[in-house]
């Protein structure tokens, strides 16, 4: 396993759309990094990069990979650029739903706390709804998800309803 700075524990910050936040002890948990090889430098300057079945995991954060990326700056990790067939998140959240999230690409910039997915983006949170859409724009620090745009197709979404009610069947409805 391959241990990162400790600064790279801000990618588990990687809180998803729908209005609910990560689960907020994932932070202090350890960093691990599997992936079959790494060329990282001591030089900031020069990006660390990750590739082949990378494998990411920060408590109940999961992220599977083919590549990534990390860029730093003055002794911070700037970003983050998650690239596979397709990128894989899933993460536990505060309220103790899941949130699930793949896109060709995962682009998180931590200065503007902003998460771009790319390419067939689907962010899935069970029992509480669903969007799709070629690009997926999450500002983590407002709250504020962008769907779809600049030419790049339609953005789906579904919402469920908040106190859903189990089916009935046609017996207990009074039918024959």
């Amino acid at each position: 396993m391959t241990r990162l700075p400790a600064s790279l524990l801000l990618l588990a910050a990687f809180a998803l759309p729908m209005g609910v936040a990560a689960k907020t002890s994932d932070r202090n948990q350890t960093l691990g990094v599997d992936a079959d090889a790494s060329d990282c430098s001591t030089n900031e300057r020069a990006p660390c990069i990750f590739t082949g079945n990378v494998e990411i995991r920060q408590g109940t954060l999961e992220i599977h990979a083919a590549r990534v990326d990390v860029r730093r700056s003055n002794g911070e990790i700037q970003r983050t650029i998650l690239t596979g067939s397709p990128v894989r998140l899933k993460q536990q959240m505060d309220d103790g739903g899941w949130v699930d999230a793949t896109a060709a690409q995962a682009d998180y910039n931590l200065p503007t706390d902003t998460v771009v997915l790319t390419g067939n983006a689907v962010v899935n949170q069970p029992g509480k709804g669903r969007i799709e859409g070629q690009r997926i724009v999450y500002n983590m620090s407002t709250g504020q998800v962008q769907g779809g745009g600049e030419g790049q197709g339609r953005v789906r979404m579904q919402f469920e309803p908040r106190n859903r009610q189990p089916a009935q069947d046609n017996a207990t409805q009074g039918g024959n």
